[in-house]
């Protein structure tokens, strides 16, 4: 299935999902929200029963699996992982055509299985676990979490202490992990573990893929402050894998971790988020009058072109992916950005509705903006606090001088932790 311009495909993809028995949103055919109809939801983090969270991953997992059927789930993919081969702006033009439709949401675990892990895999990964893989996680048949932070190696990613030890064609694994988003609905983790005690921290890790029904694994769920337990506990009692699960060579755990966050900045540079966006502010403004406010004016209008240079920034990064040149450092600039971005919703939204930001009165699109103001804290810390990413752009981007660190060179069991 192929097409000669961009215009043959938005047509060719709007055909395809007016036929797919998807429901279209409200205002058909552009995908704006309607104030008080649908959904007023604009939670960072679910705030979902187990099951409802599980019936919600399911729904979209089935979405996922028709479109990668269908030809349209991983449309810059070479076609032998399924995908089209196509540059980013179809893969553009597909999303602008999906939102006038009602797919069910979104959740973090998919993202981080479709453009986190799997593109790790397709990049380190041995040509039987591309095989293994890739297809089944593009494809949402299976799905998996990152097993990085631990309680003492957060920021530090390269501080954790997690054992994987040799025993023949076997590694043993035995440690804790936190804050994994998702890892009661996934089926395998990407592990950091540390391999060496006695090299640098940064040298002595391995990296693996670790299914997560195995015996000794447990998971327990963390409770947030917005309600929900999108984050988890993992515990490893010597739990064994085979060697065929590692990923990349032994003592370049580092390598992988950072080819993934890599991934994961670099999804910052969308502007399609999480919790609520420019056009359900916008919307709120509306209701609230203060759109009328000459004080609130300005500060929406901040909101608005935030977000516009949100959308130049993110079509300058993929116009530079197509010419092969990777994101890099700027995928710290563009974290910062979009988690400005968020906050400076949530500013807004806390001025224009006031005391109904926290008390329940039942209106439609007013409490429930709190999840929103609640969740994005989270997030700068997640993916590499606040201060890390400034530590990078100043040093591989500024070309400041480095921090003083004695530990990359003392062997990580002789260094402070």
């Amino acid at each position: 299935m192929r097409d000669h311009t961009l215009e043959e495909f938005r047509t060719a993809a709007r055909d395809w999902l007016d036929r797919s028995g998807v429901p279209r949103c409200s205002a058909a055919g552009a995908g704006v929200p309607v104030w008080g109809e649908g959904s007023d939801d604009v939670s960072v983090f679910h705030d979902l029963s187990f099951e409802a969270e599980k019936a919600l991953l399911d729904r979209l997992r089935e979405w996922q699996r028709t479109k990668f059927e269908a030809g349209y789930g991983a449309l810059t993919w070479p076609e032998e992982f399924g995908g089209r081969g196509l540059t980013p702006e179809f893969e553009d033009a597909f999303v602008a055509e999906e939102r006038a439709f009602d797919t069910g949401g979104a959740h973090e675990l998919l993202s981080v299985t479709l453009h986190l892990i799997a593109p790790t895999i397709r990049l380190l990964g041995t040509a039987e676990q591309r095989q293994r893989f890739i297809e089944s996680f593009l494809s949402g048949r299976e799905l998996a979490c990152q097993l990085f932070s631990e309680p003492g190696a957060g920021s530090d990613l390269a501080s954790l202490g997690t054992r994987a030890v040799r025993d023949g064609d076997d590694w043993v694994i035995s440690g804790q992990k936190v804050w994994t988003s998702g890892a009661q609905f996934a089926q395998w983790g990407e592990l950091i573990a540390r391999t060496d005690p006695g090299v640098p921290k940064h040298q002595g890790m391995t990296a693996f893929l670790v299914p997560l029904d195995l015996p000794g694994i447990e998971v327990r769920p963390l409770r947030q402050m917005s309600g929900g337990t999108s984050f988890n506990e993992v515990f490893f009692d010597e739990v064994r894998i085979p060697d065929s699960q590692r990923l990349g060579n032994v003592g370049e755990g580092w390598k992988v971790a950072l080819t993934t966050l890599g991934f994961e900045r670099g999804a910052s540079s969308s502007t399609a988020g999480v919790g609520g966006s420019v056009l359900q502010t916008v919307g709120l403004a509306g209701f609230t009058g203060a759109d009328r406010d000459p004080v609130l004016r300005q500060q929406l209008a901040e909101v608005v072109i935030a977000h516009r240079l949100g959308e130049i920034a993110h079509a300058r990064d993929e116009h530079a992916r197509t010419r092969g040149e990777p994101l890099g450092a700027v995928g710290s600039i563009r974290k910062m950005q979009w988690v400005s971005r968020m906050r400076g919703i949530s500013d807004f939204v806390a001025a224009a509705l006031g005391p109904r930001l926290v008390v329940d009165s039942g209106e439609w699109g007013t409490f429930a903006w709190g999840r929103h103001v609640l969740g994005v804290p989270g997030y700068r810390i997640a993916g590499g606090s606040d201060e890390i990413q400034r530590n990078i752009i100043a040093e591989r981007l500024l070309e400041l001088p480095a921090e003083p660190r004695t530990d990359r060179t003392t062997a990580w069991r002789e260094s402070r932790r």
